[in-house]
């Protein structure tokens, strides 16, 4: 019999967007490819479903947006008179389509627990080098702009920039799933206004209005949502949940977990021993096998795994404060001894349960500016562009703590 011919170039329909072009068939291939199907199986934005029910999109549907906006953005830049060739737009392609590739389980989680010393930015390179050797250099051009080597520095920013093409996708995805209209941004008013100025990635000036709302839109969403009390607690329950999982995996306790999320646990992996094996196996690890784990270990024999765990799958969750300044050590132990002589817990165990730490949200970074083109051709950082006197209050990171205890 002969291989049936698939049709390659085929249209996805998304909830935002509408219709969605697959551009090329290397495009196509790279989304049919495992590694990236697993995309599928991991959650955009982690445990923010216990807050907002709506929240369960999946790093595949952003990916597939951001690809969708960078398509737009060649054609508004083309337009322009801004040169780009066909390999340099497919380099665009696919460095935006894997951008994310290299995110484990439940996003962040992996990283802070039993995938120490190696980010998933490093991840996402090592993927991409991968399926490079399988696609034969297809993908050099997308490494480099990927890693921000390229020459063109513009089509670097693209990627990865205070205004690139996955900040415009995840800001407006993540509003549309939560129901958070403070963060629906104008992604189509934005990349009509980009332009090319000296190399530099920059936002014509009838478009300053759009940025100052894009930047606003951004600190909201993380206040709101991305640093919401309640995905706070349920994000550092899951990391400890995982760190006990590794605590007791460490001393030869035997624990129940699918092959893949076994060789996180009985193994150390770090950076200098990140091998390609490890690499198949982490392209095997989801949401999914944490989540089936978690959902065992509620009958475990260890007291904390078993409490942490049935906590997060009954969502009883730990009590939550938040302040401006550093909770004070007397609170912090007051809290520590109490629940150390409610659960019969050691000064070790009973951290799992008791625990402060800090989060920072900066709205934008000056040190890597948003460029304005005026009318008279020049750049002006958007802070000293813009009209809104809150705009330069935006720079200044806004630091808050938070205590967590059991109920």
């Amino acid at each position: 019999m002969k291989n049936k011919k698939h049709n390659k170039l085929k249209i996805l329909n998304d909830p935002i967007y509408g219709f969605i072009q697959i551009p090329n068939t290397l495009v196509f291939d790279l989304i049919e490819h495992r590694y990236f199907q697993r995309l599928r199986r991991i959650a955009q934005m982690g445990f923010s479903n216990l807050v907002y029910p709506g929240a369960n999109h999946t790093r595949f549907h952003h990916a597939i947006g951001c690809m969708h906006l960078m398509q737009k953005a060649v054609r508004v830049l083309r337009f322009k008179q801004v040169k780009i060739s066909e390999e340099e737009e497919n380099g665009l392609y696919i460095a935006i389509l894997l951008h994310d590739i290299g995110h484990g389980a439940f996003s962040h989680a992996l990283e802070h627990s039993i995938v120490n010393g190696i980010s998933h930015e490093e991840i996402s390179l090592k993927f991409m080098k991968k399926l490079n050797d399988e696609f034969n250099g297809k993908l050099d051009v997308a490494i480099e702009i990927f890693e921000g080597k390229y020459p063109r520095k513009f089509l670097c920013k693209l990627i990865s920039s205070q205004l690139d093409i996955d900040r415009l996708d995840y800001l407006k995805r993540d509003s549309f799933y939560t129901g958070v209209t403070e963060g629906n941004i104008s992604s189509d008013r934005l990349i009509a206004m980009m332009n090319v100025k000296d190399d530099e990635l920059v936002i014509e000036g009838k478009g300053i209005y759009s940025v100052e709302n894009f930047l606003i839109a951004r600190r909201l969403m993380y206040w709101q949502v991305y640093l919401h009390k309640t995905g706070l607690v349920a994000e550092n329950m899951l990391v400890n949940v995982l760190k006990r999982a590794k605590e007791l995996a460490d001393n030869g306790v035997e624990l129940f977990a699918s092959t893949s999320l076994r060789y996180f646990l009985y193994k150390k992996i770090s950076q200098d021993n990140f091998t390609d094996e490890t690499l198949e196996m982490f392209s095997k690890l989801d949401d999914y096998d944490v989540m089936s784990a978690i959902k065992e270990w509620t009958n475990h024999s260890d007291k904390i795994l078993s409490l942490l765990s049935k906590m997060i799958v009954d969502r009883k969750l730990l009590r939550i404060e938040i302040q401006q300044k550093e909770f004070e050590v007397a609170k912090l132990n007051k809290k520590i001894n109490k629940v150390s002589k409610k659960l019969e817990l050691s000064e070790n165990e009973v951290k799992y349960f008791v625990f402060t730490k800090k989060i920072e949200n900066q709205a934008y970074q000056q040190e890597k500016p948003i460029f304005i083109l005026n009318k008279k051709g020049k750049l002006r950082d958007i802070a000293k562009a813009s009209d809104q006197l809150n705009l330069q209050a935006l720079t200044n990171p806004v630091i808050k703590y938070f205590i967590c205890y059991p109920k």
